[in-house]
């Protein structure tokens, strides 16, 4: 076990039955309160998203992943794109419905966010059933972009997310 998977198990709190009975949330904030902790996982991300390539967009799904996202886009010279649930966005958008482990949802990405063509990593906090990050792929590829790679802090690996975005896959810092 690394020092980086010590302080994600240290800081990353499993809340039981929340948002309903039978699902485990993963809570970053007391990660987050950390300023050592949140570097050092910001700089693990950055190295897992330098092995995916160049890429013109990072693209953080609400809401974790604007808080992760932003930071890693900086550090690799790429510009970021927030995906939205549905009805936050002010301007015309693009959308996909899809189901969670727990419901479904709506995301949403303004149809301007990013030129035809371009190479996108996509960034969000945990990865489960991967329905989140396969239609954040769905906006991308609606918007004439292509997911270069899929990267989480965390992947709970018994849900089976990251075989539903094969053949790009998920990299994870930490998996559970």
């Amino acid at each position: 076990m690394t020092d980086l998977d010590e302080t994600i198990d240290r800081l990353v709190r499993p809340i039981a039955d929340w948002p309903e009975p039978g699902v485990t949330f993963r809570d970053i904030t007391p990660l987050l309160g950390d300023a050592d902790a949140l570097s050092a996982v910001v700089d693990g991300m950055v190295e897992l998203a330098e092995k995916v390539g160049p890429v013109d967009t990072v693209l953080g799904i609400e809401a974790r992943g604007f808080i992760l996202g932003p930071a890693i886009a900086v550090r690799i010279g790429a510009g970021f794109v927030p995906i939205r649930k549905a009805g936050k966005l002010p301007s015309t958008s693009l959308s996909t419905s899809y189901d969670l482990e727990y419901g479904s949802a709506t995301l949403e990405m303004h149809v301007d966010a990013m030129v035809r063509g371009a190479r996108v990593l996509v960034v969000d906090d945990v990865l489960a059933t991967g329905g989140t990050m396969a239609a954040a792929a769905d906006l991308v590829a609606q918007a004439g972009g292509v997911v270069a790679g899929n990267l989480v802090m965390i992947e709970i690996s018994s849900l089976g997310g990251v075989q539903r975005l094969e053949p790009i896959g998920c990299a994870a810092l930490r998996t559970y």
